[in-house]
């Protein structure tokens, strides 16, 4: 074990580092909306339709979302520290340059988010189902996806550091210009990469999805395949 605490395997990948949240005693949330630039400290959202809201810049810290309601709900370079989102549903969630910091994502659906240009640092996403999400130039270390659907994600340009994509479904993956370190893709139940496979050093797979890439390897440095 290393003196960080993280987890080395036989393969060299270090396991990411999990968040730990533990939320205080927390205050319902009985005002109208978000406002730009907003402090929201141990406050629970349950249940809030947020369709439309301005929360651009704002900041949650030991905050609860459950079952909210964020279709385009502004919130870019909003700031969620120790953090629980549990069943948010919506499309065109702007949280572009948002950072996300010791935070838990469960049973999510959203369709088009946007976090192009973002943070997330010691991040769980578990199960639900996230279409076209957006993370190009994005930085993630210490992000794990578990048992969610991810179809047409963009991690183009992106920084993954520490990543973990464990059981879940990856479809239509563009990982262009993306720079990974420690990515561990071993364990996804369904690999399907339209750009960017020259793009795995650094990434750790199982000999099975090798045999699946290995067309698409082929095809990248231009050797033909002919029986």
């Amino acid at each position: 074990m290393a003196a960080s605490g993280r987890k080395k395997s036989t393969t060299g990948v270090t396991a990411a580092r999990r968040p730990e949240v533990r939320l205080p005693p927390l205050v319902p949330w009985d005002g109208d909306g978000l406002e730009p630039d907003g402090d929201y400290d141990g406050v629970r959202f349950d249940g809030v339709d947020l369709t439309d809201a301005s929360g651009r810049g704002a900041r949650f810290m030991d905050c609860a979302l459950d079952g909210c309601a964020l279709d385009r709900a502004e919130l870019a370079r909003a700031r969620f520290i120790d953090a629980v989102l549990t069943g948010v549903r919506g499309v065109g969630t702007d949280l572009a340059e948002a950072s996300l910091r010791d935070v838990e994502v469960v049973d999510a659906r959203l369709g088009g988010v946007q976090l192009h240009g973002a943070v997330l640092e010691r991040v769980v996403v578990r199960g639900g189902k996230i279409d076209y999400l957006n993370l190009r130039k994005a930085r993630l270390k210490d992000v794990v996806f578990e048992g969610c659907v991810l179809s047409e994600p963009d991690f183009g340009d992106a920084h993954l550091v520490r990543v973990e994509f464990r059981d879940c479904v990856l479809k239509r993956a563009d990982f262009s210009s993306a720079r990974m370190e420690s990515v561990d893709l071993r364990t996804v139940a369904e690999l399907d990469i339209a750009r960017g496979v020259d793009r795995l050093a650094g990434a750790v797979i199982s000999p099975v999805q090798l045999m699946e890439l290995a067309p698409a390897f082929a095809a990248q440095i231009g050797v033909r395949v002919e029986a």
